[in-house]
């Protein structure tokens, strides 16, 4: 349960982001203002999933320091029935700028089982630094928060990769850069709680920590069609396994066309 938003974000990760890449400006064609997932998160210890907690994703279109920029709004939470066991209200939001796709402002406050945390980062696309309460650090060309990587991510070409390539980013979170990749493992059918799907399949890179052993445990599947929306995260955790299905959306770009059929 613990950590429910991070895991919905940070895991959806899976592009190129090093500084002379030629993603790094990337412009948006997967998603538009009002575009709106919620995704639930299914806990199991001895097999059976149960619904723990969920997850919402929002997109607006709005103006920062005169500058045109998107704000994703990430609101995570777990279910009231489950709260007395740990209860988790976390809230993710990023600003970025809808030219190039890059990071301008971070924000991170969560609750999760009593532990509190906020964080304001503010990005300089021009020195290559990330400004927060503790110090101004230096950051590569084209590093993204774990909110906006996903919505730059979306808008990668996966029929430029092999199957087993490796493909890297950096990332920006609690005052450190963390180089990490996604193995791509091609494309599959995969059957959630929604329906079944058309998907593309990778596993991420995990750092080590109290949730995650680390390494390549993870497998992600997003949807095979130009909205790149993630429909499935399944991985081990310190106790039991989670599963993180799209459940619901509004306002894509595009008809979810890689959607087989539904669950009924």
């Amino acid at each position: 349960m613990k950590r429910i938003l991070t895991l919905v974000t940070i895991l959806f990760v899976w592009m190129k982001l090093s500084a002379g890449d030629d993603f790094c400006g990337i412009r948006n064609t997967s998603f538009q203002a009002g575009e709106s997932i919620t995704f639930n998160v299914f806990y199991s210890v001895i097999g059976v999933y149960i619904n723990a907690g969920a997850a919402t994703f929002n997109t607006t279109l709005e103006k920062l320091n005169n500058k045109t920029v998107y704000h994703v709004v990430g609101d995570g939470k777990s279910n009231s029935s489950y709260d007395w066991i740990f209860k988790v209200r976390d809230r993710y939001e990023t600003y970025f700028d809808t030219t190039n796709m890059q990071p301008l402002k971070f924000i991170r406050n969560i609750d999760e089982g009593g532990y509190k945390k906020y964080e304001n980062v503010t990005f300089n696309q021009q020195t290559n630094t990330a400004i927060t309460t503790a110090g101004i650090f230096k950051v590569p060309g084209c590093v993204q928060d774990v909110l906006s990587s996903i919505y730059y991510a979306r808008n990668i070409n996966f029929d430029n990769y092999q199957v087993n390539d490796k493909i890297p980013f950096s990332m920006f979170l609690d005052n450190e850069v963390y180089s990490l990749y996604i193995r791509y493992m091609g494309k599959e059918t995969v059957k959630t709680k929604y329906g079944k799907f058309r998907a593309i399949k990778f596993k991420p890179l995990l750092v080590k920590g109290t949730i995650f052993s680390g390494g390549e445990k993870m497998v992600v599947w997003v949807s095979d069609d130009a909205n790149h929306i993630p429909l499935r995260i399944e991985s081990p955790i310190a106790v039991g396994t989670i599963k993180v299905d799209m459940m619901q959306y509004s306002n894509l770009r595009y008809p979810l066309s890689s959607l087989i059929s539904w669950n009924r």
